[in-house]
């Protein structure tokens, strides 16, 4: 254990798989106090097992505000403040302009959008001064991406909020700031395919548009997020930083 947040407590929202799951299993390893969520309990049980180092799961909706009271609950239990609050959770199907649909739109920009902001608002009484806040982005939020707007607009949604609150907290010297990823290797990514051949060509045509030729791993988005969470990152505060191999730069 090297310890980079050692003594500190860590909530990292749909914790269960991909991103999120190796952001957890990387905090805690470096000495954090880790409570994650998810929505189903047979996996939120397996992440807990392989995250350990005593992590907590609450079984959570992160668009249900009343789930987002839960959680903090169950933190406030055992803990008397947080340190990082990583709003994760979220998600999002193809859809292109002709056939999107209402409920696309309110599970999308409910999970993503309500979600986030409530999960760090209801974060604030237990958030230390000088706490990090981190927000998963996307690189889909700066450019465009064919029938994959709804989703795409969640994530510039998300990236303003984080310009907007930095403001909001500055006399508590609370960091805001934003993970965008590019295309990572995680079920939820490769879940867009519906079967075998089509996975096959999402995985081509997405590493073509990265100049370093391949997917991300979840663990190199972890290797970010621990970076904002720490000390190490005192002086970054409204920033979007990139885990997308240069395809947005190219």
């Amino acid at each position: 254990m090297t310890g980079r947040l050692n003594n500190k407590v860590a909530v990292v929202t749909g914790g269960t798989t991909g991103i999120g799951l190796a952001v957890a299993q990387r905090f805690a390893v470096e000495g954090a106090s880790v409570f994650i969520t998810g929505r189903r309990q047979a996996e939120l049980d397996a992440a807990v097992s392989s995250i350990g180092h005593g992590a907590v799961g609450v079984r959570a909706d992160m668009s249900v505000l009343a789930d987002i009271d839960k959680l903090y609950d169950a933190v406030q239990q055992k803990h008397g403040q947080i340190d990082v609050v990583m709003a994760n959770a979220g998600g999002g199907d193809f859809a292109p302009l002709g056939s999107i649909t209402e409920e696309q739109y309110e599970k999308t920009f409910g999970t993503n959008v309500k979600g986030t902001i409530f999960t760090v608002q209801k974060a604030l009484p237990l958030l230390k001064d000088g706490g990090s806040v981190i927000l998963t982005g996307s690189s889909t939020s700066i450019k465009g991406t064919a029938a994959f707007s709804i989703y795409s607009a969640t994530k510039a949604a998300v990236r303003n909020l984080a310009r907007s609150w930095m403001l909001d907290v500055k006399d508590r010297g609370i960091r805001v700031n934003v993970i965008s990823p590019g295309p990572i290797e995680t079920p939820g990514l490769l879940g867009l395919a519906t079967d075998a051949e089509q996975e096959k060509q999402l995985r081509a045509g997405l590493s073509a548009s990265v100049p370093l030729g391949r997917l991300g791993r979840p663990e190199e988005v972890a290797n970010m997020a621990l970076f904002l969470a720490s000390d190490e990152a005192s002086f970054v505060n409204g920033a979007e930083l990139f885990v997308d191999g240069g395809e947005v730069q190219a």
